[in-house]
């Protein structure tokens, strides 16, 4: 029977359960997990207006998934895909690609999680370009870590969502205009994420300038003016208040200086912060993720005792 294909903006609770069983099957055989934060986040509630989904059926089973956000005006509409292990060396991948590549109007950025070679061939055999590289950079948390000075005028304390959203936004876009995902989240990504059971505000270190200050940042209430932050997260527990489990790992989800604080230090203070309390919740390793082309970020992250662990590749075609 001919794998038949179904495109859809929206998936019923059974079409979403199917994808994550075959994203979960994906991971056990590869090792890596096949689609990123976002595109999970959609699964789960929705994508953005022009978000279009792929589902590949062999029969009545599931085979394959894939997905076309438009995402950005500019930089052309992103998609991730992946196999069944149980379809694979069929063609099927190729059937996927092929697909989200009409559904964006022939101009696609792939991601590829993981670096595998397989991926990488199907990409230039269709005419894609390797044009980005994210490292995951790991560290052990018994390690020792440097101590950490805050700079003068600043103070840490953490994120309350009744009151520091719309500061948050304003810095995170200031941090990351030049980003092409984090500098355009909206409210409704944050709120989003604080839905998802690994939130912790305990762990979302904002640096606020005391009332008084005239250097920049976003006012927070009584007189604060945000300047930075470090959002932590925990993989692998659905309580972030239990002990941790030994598969659990702390990420240091995202990092953000305002303009107005670059070259304060405030940057490695509040890497080191995040790190002192995810090892205080009996954690062992931690992880981030970086772009291969912003040096001074994995300079820090290397003094830190961050090494490379792997590697995620973006591919174009445009």
């Amino acid at each position: 029977m001919k794998p038949r294909v179904d495109i859809r903006e929206r998936l019923s609770d059974q079409e979403v359960a199917s994808v994550v069983a075959l994203v979960d099957a994906a991971t056990e055989a590869d090792s890596v997990r096949p689609l990123n934060e976002h595109v999970m986040l959609h699964l789960r509630y929705g994508g953005d207006p022009g978000a279009r989904v792929v589902l590949l059926y062999d029969g009545d089973e599931l085979a394959g998934f894939a997905h076309v956000d438009p995402t950005d005006q500019v930089e052309g509409p992103s998609g991730e895909l992946v196999v069944h292990p149980a379809h694979r060396r069929r063609g099927l991948g190729r059937r996927l690609l092929e697909t989200a590549l009409t559904e964006s109007g022939g101009r696609l950025r792939l991601w590829a999680h993981g670096d595998r070679p397989e991926a990488g061939g199907l990409a230039a055999s269709m005419g894609f370009t390797r044009v980005r590289s994210l490292w995951q950079m790991r560290r052990s948390l018994f390690a020792p870590l440097p101590t950490r000075e805050v700079p003068a005028g600043v103070r840490l304390r953490a994120f309350d969502p009744a009151t520091d959203e719309e500061a948050w936004l304003k810095v995170n876009a200031r941090a990351f205009a030049h980003h092409p995902e984090q500098g355009s989240w909206t409210l409704d990504d944050l709120r989003r994420r604080e839905q998802e059971p690994w939130f912790d505000p305990a762990g979302f270190f904002l640096a606020v300038r005391d009332a008084g200050s005239t250097e920049g940042g976003a006012p927070t209430g009584a007189g604060d003016r945000l300047v930075g932050f470090h959002w932590t997260k925990v993989h692998g527990d659905d309580d972030p208040h239990a002990p941790h489990g030994h598969n659990a790992i702390g990420e240091v989800y995202v990092v953000g200086v305002d303009p107005s604080e670059q070259g304060s230090g405030l940057g490695k203070t509040l890497t080191l912060a995040g790190l002192c309390h995810l090892r205080a919740r009996g954690l062992a390793q931690v992880m981030l993720y970086v772009d291969e082309d912003n040096p001074a970020a994995i300079r820090l992250y290397e003094s830190l005792g961050f090494t490379r662990w792997d590697v995620d590749v973006m591919y174009r075609h445009s």
